[in-house]
């Protein structure tokens, strides 16, 4: 816990190796902040950069008058005399003077959270959202996924087109892209990428596209006039696509105009071609297994990122690595479970994705569920635990090497050549290894791995089965009833918990959650699994911002803590693993961004 003295913790954590820190990633600022906070204060919160030297401080100046008495060690700091409409600028002071190239300033927000107003489409409401330097300037913008009726792949029924709107932080509508009708809206269609892929300081998209998309200047790909949506209502496959071509598109991130278009890999090909031994095993010819869809990126070449998109994890699994360099899009490998020698790999996809440089070779790994894709697309591991909806990839316990994966899994349903494996474990994130594992034969739906107790060494671990194990297998007891997203927010290294629009603590003397934070006024996204619109440490301080909708669907809320803090580290922005995990934090059922460090109460 936080005492009096001042603890620094300087963190370069652009890598874990020299390896690491050749790979390219965008340019930050300080993003300075000012926000109203209790008792007519302002609280004002700024990056600290892995650039930074480890003696870096700051002084701070509201109106050109300087505040604080002395250099400030922290990223942090509460004004109590604050006066109402200042200016503050922020100067680096290092080696006993001033750094007056480097200001940053800002003005007071209006409101204890900054608000962006909406063009929200008739029907709609704002959604998933991913962040990106989209047009160059230094500071990162939104992609806001609209969405309007949408269905699950075990469900019929016809939906609304997917719409995407690009906004700046003030609200400026930036562009919009249409999916059209022969993309099917919905948490396993509807995937997408904002990052910048050929290292030219601006973000693009990436998204699986059809005939009719229109891109951000208005343009249509492929046939405008085609329709390969099921109408009939008798048929088994009602409102899904099932026929037609299928699209791979990179969008400007400036303008939202296709920059490349290639045929989507894998191609659906037969239907009843995507069964296998996950969740409950079986096969169909509904596209309930066929159409199931991930993405993420990835950096592969030790250099620039790449974008892998994916379709299956019930049965056959195939994930395709592109390269967007220099205006060329190109296949760099396809791993296909189908493949000869790859049986086992079948079947262990999740309703998520995580990547990770489990080997520290400097490139990355895909962890898809319950098996892991190397860099170079082979085969990595497969544990043989199935499909599962939920998982953690981190340093979950700082007291064995490398990190680990806290995975959910559905096996409940005995599957010939398969045993009912554990419904949650714990397993080596290099290896496959199971450390320990609890509840053989169930289906868990939901993880959480965090650090909400000091007492034990690295995270604590729980599902929706409700009981709280230490990272090496200790139970602890009843586990909080949240079990959904995580976030730092108070001013400890311990993790706060986050679902639906609130955030609570957990208290590990007396075994309940207390709240810290809710907004009447927002709500959460994706029904059932109340996550917000987008979480990540957006801008000030190491902390994290949560973004909720406001429930007319018209607005965002940006909140950022107003809690001091004594600690001290770069932005997780620049952590790769935590920056890439943004990029896939939309992909199906959202979980929240991790680093690839152990961050908690006695981190190194």
């Amino acid at each position: 816990m936080i005492k009096n003295t001042l603890l620094i913790l300087l963190l370069l954590i652009t890598g874990l190796s020299n390896a690491r820190a050749q790979q390219v990633m965008e340019k930050l600022d300080r993003a300075l902040v000012a926000i109203p906070a209790e008792q007519n204060s302002v609280f004002l919160s700024w990056r600290l950069l892995n650039s930074d030297p480890e003696q870096i401080a700051f002084n701070l100046y509201r109106n050109g008058e300087k505040i604080n008495s002395s250099p400030i060690k922290t990223t942090n700091y509460t004004d109590v005399d604050a006066i109402e409409g200042s200016t503050y600028e922020l100067i680096e002071f290092l080696n006993g003077a001033e750094n007056k190239r480097s200001i940053a300033s800002c003005k007071v927000w209006q409101a204890p959270y900054w608000e962006i107003s909406l063009q929200t489409p008739d029907g709609y409401s704002p959604n998933d959202a991913s962040v990106g330097d989209l047009d160059g300037d230094g500071h990162y913008d939104l992609l806001v996924h609209m969405t309007g009726r949408g269905a699950d792949n075990s469900h019929l029924g016809i939906t609304t087109d997917p719409i995407f709107h690009a906004y700046k932080m003030d609200g400026t509508l930036l562009w919009t892209i249409n999916l059209g009708k022969n993309i099917r809206e919905g948490a396993h269609y509807t995937q997408f990428i904002v990052y910048d892929l050929d290292g030219d300081g601006r973000a693009e998209v990436a998204m699986k596209t059809a005939d009719g998309t229109i891109d951000g200047t208005g343009t249509v790909i492929g046939d405008s006039k085609a329709d390969w949506v099921d109408r009939d209502q008798q048929s088994r496959t009602f409102g899904k696509i099932v026929t037609g071509p299928e699209y791979f598109t990179i969008f400007d991130g400036r303008t939202g105009s296709a920059l490349a278009t290639t045929n989507y890999v894998p191609a659906r090909g037969n239907l009843d071609d995507w069964g296998g031994v996950g969740g409950n095993g079986g096969n169909d010819n509904t596209a309930n297994r066929s159409d199931r869809f991930l993405a993420t990126v990835a950096y592969l070449d030790r250099e620039l990122p790449s974008v892998v998109m994916c379709r299956g994890y019930y049965g056959k699994s195939v994930l395709a690595a592109w390269d967007w360099r220099e205006g060329e899009l190109t296949q760099r490998w396809v791993f296909n479970s189908a493949d000869p020698g790859l049986e086992l790999y079948s079947g262990q996809g999740n309703h998520g994705i995580s990547v990770a440089d489990v080997d520290y070779d400097g490139k990355d790994e895909i962890i898809y569920g319950a098996m892991a894709v190397d860099d170079n697309g082979s085969g990595m591991y497969t544990t043989g635990l199935r499909h599962g909806d939920a998982m953690y990839v981190t340093d979950i316990d700082p007291t064995r090497p490398g990190q680990e994966v806290w995975g959910m899994h559905e096996n409940e349903v005995p599957v010939k050549g398969y045993e009912n494996g554990f419904g949650e474990a714990l397993y080596d994130a290099r290896t496959g290894e199971i450390i320990f594992g609890h509840n053989p034969g169930q289906d868990e739906g939901r993880a959480c791995a965090a650090d909400i107790d000091p007492n034990y060494p690295g995270c604590e671990l729980w599902s929706n089965i409700g009981t709280l194990y230490s990272a090496q297998g200790k139970e602890l007891g009843n586990a909080p009833q949240t079990c959904n997203f995580a976030i730092w927010w108070d001013g400890d290294l311990l993790r706060e918990l986050l679902t639906s629009n609130r955030i609570t603590k957990w208290d590990w003397e007396n075994k309940k959650e207390e709240l810290l934070f809710t907004d009447p006024e927002c709500t959460s996204n994706n029904g059932t699994k109340s996550t917000p619109v987008l979480s990540a440490d957006l801008w000030g301080d190491w902390r994290e911002e949560v973004i909720w909708r406001t429930r007319d669907n018209q607005k965002l809320r940006i909140y950022s803590t107003t809690i001091p803090s004594n600690y001290r580290m770069v932005t997780l922005m620049q952590d790769l693993q935590y920056r890439i995990a943004i990029s896939w934090q939309n992909v199906a059922y959202n979980q929240p961004p991790v680093p690839g460090f152990f961050l908690g109460e006695g981190m190194k």
